[in-house]
């Protein structure tokens, strides 16, 4: 149990891991607060308010994925398949939560994005012309730049919702069916909802989420950036590059390095390596936006 002398999953490492985890958790709503209260409330741009939103989303997502990863095994009393459902329903309340606050957060960032993309113009000429009321609106560029901006930022938080609603054996981790005892299993029926390639199974709503929506976003973010950089010069070019290589390190330590080094075992390294390398994005995507201040 949580309060109990002795853990049965819980070891040196994974102290280690979930430390750093917090620290990470501390920095998040740090952040926040610091974007929220002296950027964007001296400043009133919908930039730095969707980036302190960032912060907390993935902040709060954060707090979810340390109870699924280190406090929710602990409530398996290790014997009984009642115990097991019970703690997979609590398991999979978690990750549902976090997995939808961390595509909050996405929206937050893409968000972002349109408004450096599409901002407003700020002299657009007035002309009356005949038509319906609508086409009359979309022939307003600004119209059509926050259509485009509000779509952008919808598709995420959609995800995030069918995350948070969709049935839980989308998501289920294989390794929960297992018997008792076998690599982490809690006994319970296999009702999981899979995709299958040949001999190759996995949950339907993990595939799709870990292997097509989010490398797709995680692809966008930087390569925006990226693209800001290109098309910017000075002060901005180094801030857009900087942004762009702090959310590449980010999604490198939070998403694929984590998956990897869970497959290859090294529990030394994931508990140190990952967390280390999120702590070093976050400070490189403070930098990027101070940059002005601290030339």
């Amino acid at each position: 149990m949580l309060f109990q002398d002795t853990y049965q999953y819980f070891g040196f490492w994974d102290a280690i891991e979930m430390g750093l985890y917090y620290v990470i958790v501390g920095y998040f709503f740090l952040l926040f607060f610091y974007f929220l209260f002296i950027r964007f409330r001296t400043s009133k741009k919908l930039y730095w308010l969707f980036f302190s939103l960032f912060f907390l989303c993935f902040g709060v997502a954060r707090v979810f994925f340390i109870i699924y990863y280190f406090y929710a095994p602990e409530l398996f009393d290790g014997a009984t398949i009642a115990s097991g459902e019970k703690v997979v329903e609590f398991l999979m309340v978690n990750y549902r939560l976090a997995t939808f606050f961390t595509w909050m957060g996405v929206a937050c960032a893409v968000g972002v994005l349109g408004i450096l993309l599409l901002p407003p113009d700020s002299q657009i000429e007035k002309t009356e012309r005949k038509g319906s009321i609508l086409k009359n609106w979309l022939a307003n560029k600004n119209n059509v730049k926050l259509l485009i901006r509000v779509g952008l930022f919808i598709v995420p938080v959609i995800i995030g919702i069918l995350a948070l609603t969709l049935s839980q054996w989308l998501f289920m981790d294989p390794d929960f069916v297992e018997p008792i005892g076998v690599n982490g299993g809690y006994g319970i029926p296999d009702d999981i909802i899979k995709i299958t390639f040949g001999s190759w199974e996995y949950p339907l709503g993990r595939f799709l989420f870990n292997f097509i929506f989010m490398p797709l976003f995680l692809a966008l973010i930087p390569f925006v950036f990226l693209y800001l950089a290109w098309k910017t010069f000075g002060v901005l070019r180094k801030s857009y590059a900087l942004n762009a290589i702090g959310f590449l390190l980010y999604f490198i330590g939070g998403r694929i390095l984590q998956g990897a080094l869970d497959v290859a075992d090294f529990p030394h390294v994931k508990a140190i390596l990952p967390p280390l390398i999120i702590l070093l994005a976050l400070l490189i995507m403070v930098i990027a936006n101070n940059y002005e201040q601290l030339k």
